[in-house]
């Protein structure tokens, strides 16, 4: 995927590469000298709050799914550094802010239907009901005969 390519999900959510910027920092975990010589790890920032590809619907879904992920300003950060180079993480990362966007721009679930119970359901709960109060009302005091 170049990076001067729009990124489309929807016809709603589409990502233009003027709403990201990207910023390499050095990764952490194991690498040995590497972790300490090479900025590998990418963290890419996707200002959605102002994005122009993104509906008002999918703009509102994607920061709340974002969760902490998103800045007060309606900024995601995704840090990506699993990998070892940088076109592998930068990948990751677009990626995953894809995903995001794309699990935003699913269409909303239908309403739930409301159902009723049988009235062969109902007959029987209050039969077992009865049943039950018959059986504690028999666990009374027994009387003198």
């Amino acid at each position: 995927m170049a990076s001067d390519d729009n990124i489309i999900i929807a016809d709603d959510a589409v990502i233009h590469p003027g709403d990201l910027h990207e910023d390499f920092i050095r990764s952490s975990g194991p690498g040995g000298q590497n972790v300490n010589k090479v900025a590998t790890a990418v963290q890419l920032r996707f200002d959605a709050a102002n994005a122009t590809g993104l509906s008002e619907r999918v703009r509102e879904r994607t920061i709340k799914l974002a969760g902490q992920r998103a800045t007060k300003d309606g900024v995601i950060v995704i840090e990506a550094g699993r990998f070892r180079t940088q076109e592998q993480n930068r990948a990751d990362a677009r990626a995953r802010l894809t995903a995001l966007v794309a699990k935003a721009a699913e269409p909303p679930p239908p309403p739930r239907k409301k159902t009723r119970p049988s009235k062969g359901a109902v007959e029987r709960r209050l039969k077992s009901k009865a049943g039950r109060g018959t059986i504690k009302k028999l666990r009374g005091r027994v009387g003198d005969d």
